[in-house]
């Protein structure tokens, strides 16, 4: 095998992850990160690590008690480097040391937060400048509202975790004590959606709001960012009102969960953060099996491609429902805003579909077999509950029907390595293996076999 497929631009990101979680694991195992009095396993702190920079959310320990204000603070950076990405980190140190940066590092991060060619030095400048803004707008909102509980570092802790995706939240019941408080809801759903949409579109956002000041030299929105918005509300919206509606009209859901507008604000908020982030303002195990169902659509699809969310990305499910819709009319092409899809893209997005559902499938299934005899009841554990767990994770999400702290050591293993998976991207993922092999010098000949 040649040397140099071992470094190529696609699998940097992967080594760079991998780096990235190990360092983490070692930093959080210090003395110093963890409570006084406190030894958590070596497997739990990689779990936590790999939670964090994989900007997932799930987590087997409480972290306001497992970890000291040193380890709390460990972690918000493991989140925000998580949520930047390691490839951006790296980019900016080319910077720093050099007034270029080498080719190689120029396509991997173009292909991997953009998808296309770009000015990487003006890209990053404004990147992080989007990120700390944003994040800090939302800190000192989150402050001015409760100063009591968003203390300054509680507030930027949970403002990076927003806006990066990550759902982690110092409070073990997350942000349930604010379920009815509007304004707490609202500007972390405007952080979580912003994460979500990817840096691209947040680019023309800026640059649009500006009139070209800043960010993208736009005045009207990319098909792309179209594409992205589009469908992120359109998500939003129809996963707002299967909720709202099924938890109005069960019997015996206003026991627990109320009515009216107290529902609706937090079908609202779950649909936001079930797609990208796993903060959550209700228990999750009170929801009925319809509303999980909804969440894990949601958490599949996940937010917009180069950005903090995980999933198989808004632009690939508009691809598959423009696929399905072609399909059934009998049409050649797939047409979105008013272009035609290239058969590339299709196949790409066709490949992500059966990868994540391939991956959600099996998991679940050692899932099964590693927590069976585990649950409250002596029976084993749901299969519902593992499948969202197993959906949650590879989605990148962080939500949990409480299964995270009661998972074996095979279990959070398998975790784990659905959360890189899911952060690094399956699609990601497979190129990165197949740049690995020499391509094939020739092709067998073709014939036609009977489907369906």
């Amino acid at each position: 095998m040649p040397r140099n497929r071992l470094s190529s631009p696609l699998t940097w990101p992967v080594y760079s992850f991998m780096v990235a979680i190990a360092s983490g694991a070692l930093l959080l195992s210090l003395p110093v990160c963890q409570a006084p009095g406190g030894d958590l396993p070596f497997l739990d702190v990689l779990f936590l690590s790999a939670s964090a920079v994989c900007v997932t959310g799930l987590t087997p320990v409480d972290i306001s008690a497992a970890l000291s204000p040193t380890g709390q603070g460990a972690l918000l950076f493991l989140i925000q480097l998580g949520g930047l990405g390691v490839m951006t980190y790296t980019s900016i140190i080319f910077l720093l040391w050099r007034d270029y940066v080498p080719f190689n590092s120029r396509e991997a991060v173009s292909q991997s937060l953009l998808g296309g060619d770009f000015n990487i030095k003006a890209f990053l400048c404004q990147v992080l400048a989007l990120v700390f803004g944003i994040e800090a707008v939302c800190a000192v909102l989150l402050h001015q509202i409760d100063p009591d509980y968003f203390s300054p570092f509680n507030a930027v802790f949970h403002a990076v975790s927003a806006f990066c995706n990550a759902g982690f939240s110092l409070n073990p019941d997350s942000l349930t004590a604010f379920r009815n408080n509007a304004a707490v809801n609202a500007v972390i759903m405007c952080s979580v959606f912003l994460g979500g949409i990817g840096f691209g579109v947040l680019r023309e956002l800026l640059g649009m709001a500006t009139g070209g000041w800043m960010g993208a030299p736009v005045r009207h929105f990319s098909r792309f960012s179209r594409l992205v918005l589009k469908t992120s509300l359109f998500l939003t919206g129809v996963g707002t009102c299967l909720v709202f509606s099924i938890e109005f009209f069960r019997a015996g859901g206003e026991k627990t969960l109320r009515g009216g507008l107290d529902l609706l604000i937090t079908a609202f908020f779950q649909s936001v953060a079930a797609r990208t982030a796993g903060f959550c303002t209700v228990d999750i195990l009170s929801l009925s099996e319809a509303s999980l169902l909804v969440y894990m659509i949601l958490m599949f699809i996940g937010g917009g491609p180069g950005s903090c969310a995980g999933g198989i990305k808004v632009v690939a499910f508009r691809v598959l429902a423009g696929y399905m819709a072609a399909q059934f009319r009998g049409d050649r092409q797939i047409v979105l805003e008013r272009r035609g899809v290239p058969e590339e893209n299709v196949t790409r997005a066709l490949t992500l579909f059966f990868l994540y559902t391939i991956v959600i499938v099996l998991t679940t299934f050692l899932l099964t077999i590693t927590e069976n005899g585990m649950a409250r009841s002596g029976q084993g554990v749901p299969l519902l509950r593992v499948l969202f767990e197993a959906v949650s994770a590879l989605g990148t999400v962080g939500l949990s029907a409480d299964l995270t702290p009661e998972l074996s050591g095979e279990g959070k293993i398998l975790i784990i390595i659905n959360m890189f998976a899911g952060r690094v991207g399956l699609l990601s993922l497979l190129m990165a293996i197949q740049s690995l092999r020499s391509k094939k010098a020739c092709l067998m000949a073709e014939s036609q076999l009977p489907i369906g």
